[in-house]
């Protein structure tokens, strides 16, 4: 298996991301990937990348972008003011999937967290995925909480 390599990603990037995200039969009912892309994801990649606590990286295999997540270090009260990150985002791209870059990039954000000194790594995913879930448990991710949702 090839190394992948990791950066913040860049506002040039953002077509290869949105592209993406609307990948599957979910991204597609949500994102509009239509060139040029709507200002509202420029406006969302500005306040990500102006936030100290907000991080939108990359995996790279040689050149090309082939995965993405989001990670988001919330600090809290509890666990004595401690320090937890959110994994959103996450995307390897289709014909590099099952090759072991999703355990590669995964294990780079949770080194990550450590680097940032946070307590507890947590993430949602759909229950339509579940092929998303069964990964995310053999990294060691438990279902502990009940999650819920509002869209507004």
């Amino acid at each position: 298996m090839n190394s992948l390599t990791f950066r913040h990603a860049r506002q040039e990037d953002l077509a290869t991301l949105v592209a993406m995200l609307a990948d599957d039969e979910l991204g597609a009912q949500r994102e509009d990937f239509r060139l040029p892309l709507p200002e509202s994801y420029l406006e969302s990649f500005s306040a990500i990348d102006r936030d100290a606590n907000n991080e939108l990286l990359v995996a790279l295999h040689g050149d090309d972008i082939i995965g993405m997540l989001q990670l988001t270090f919330i600090p809290y009260l509890t666990y004595q003011g401690g320090w937890r990150c959110l994994v959103e985002g996450v995307r390897i791209s289709k014909e590099h999937r099952g090759k072991g870059f999703g355990r590669q990039l995964f294990l780079w954000a949770i080194d990550r967290a450590r680097e940032r000194h946070c307590h507890l790594v947590q993430l949602t995913t759909d229950k339509q995925r579940p092929d998303a879930l069964g990964f995310y448990q053999d990294l060691g991710f438990k279902a502990s909480h009940e999650g819920m949702k509002l869209h507004l």
